[in-house]
């Protein structure tokens, strides 16, 4: 619950270049900002109206902002921002916009996988993180949005997981991993409704999975759908940071 009124500043239309999606919000008190709009003059006078408000002024509901040849901002395009007053006492979370969110299940809460998680809070991911050991994970999930579940066999998470999901697999144990890439691809057979399946790894340990994959029956088309090393091509590193940057930004290039 809050300590003290804000004003809740979201975009609620869009037309052309504009700097963020519909649903992205901020809030601003007089002293502090969380979030963003869009930055620039956008949001300067967003910040400034929501103050005043919070001052005593008269705040409206929705205002209309021209980037260009009203701001002029290199855009173009136009955002409506909505305003609201949220009173000391509410809950918050209640009332933000609902941002769409691809479903992301994390198959492991080792080094690189809570590396991913960490970084995932701040991005448009609905996380569903599993891991036989409960002692792995965070003491407390870090948003609505995630769910957190330990499991054993993790396997037995994947027919439940989220339509659309990308998942990632990276568990402590090879035996987790091929596991979980056999009820992955078995998924896929009866649905077809995974985007994407990531398995971490070298290409000599995907040479040796695809070999006892084709002795289970999986056809060349069923293993093409495996993606084995993971992250965006270029980034050597091998730290859990430089690995996690690598892959997430693989994730945010999925269609949607």
């Amino acid at each position: 619950m809050l300590s003290a009124p804000l004003i809740l500043v979201a975009v609620s239309r869009t037309s052309g270049s504009v700097p963020r999606e519909v649903g992205a919000w901020m809030t601003v008190t007089a002293g502090s900002i969380d979030g963003t709009v869009g930055g620039g003059h956008l949001e300067f006078d967003a910040i400034a109206r929501a103050r005043t408000a919070l001052a005593g002024g008269e705040l409206e509901d929705e205002v209309r902002y021209p980037l260009g040849p009203g701001l002029g901002q290199c855009c173009g395009g136009v955002v409506w921002l909505r305003f609201e007053h949220v009173a000391a006492g509410e809950d918050l979370q209640a009332r933000l916009p609902v941002e769409p969110m691809r479903p992301l299940a994390l198959f492991g809460a080792g080094h690189v996988g809570r590396a991913i998680a960490h970084m995932a809070r701040d991005l448009p991911l609905a996380l569903h993180w599993v891991d036989s050991r409960e002692d792995q994970f965070p003491a407390e999930q870090p948003a609505p949005h995630w769910r957190q579940e330990a499991l054993d066999p993790v396997a037995d998470a994947v027919p439940d997981l989220a339509p659309g999901s990308a998942v990632l697999i990276m568990s402590y144990s090879h035996a987790e991993d091929f596991n979980l890439v056999v009820a992955c691809l078995k998924r896929q057979r009866e649905r077809g409704d995974l985007a994407f399946i990531g398995l971490i790894g070298s290409r000599t340990k995907w040479a040796s999975f695809r070999q006892r994959l084709a002795a289970r029956g999986f056809t060349e088309d069923d293993l093409a759908q495996v993606v084995c090393p993971i992250g965006v091509p270029g980034i050597a590193g091998k730290q859990p940071a430089v690995i996690a940057v690598a892959v997430l930004a693989q994730m945010l290039a999925l269609p949607a």
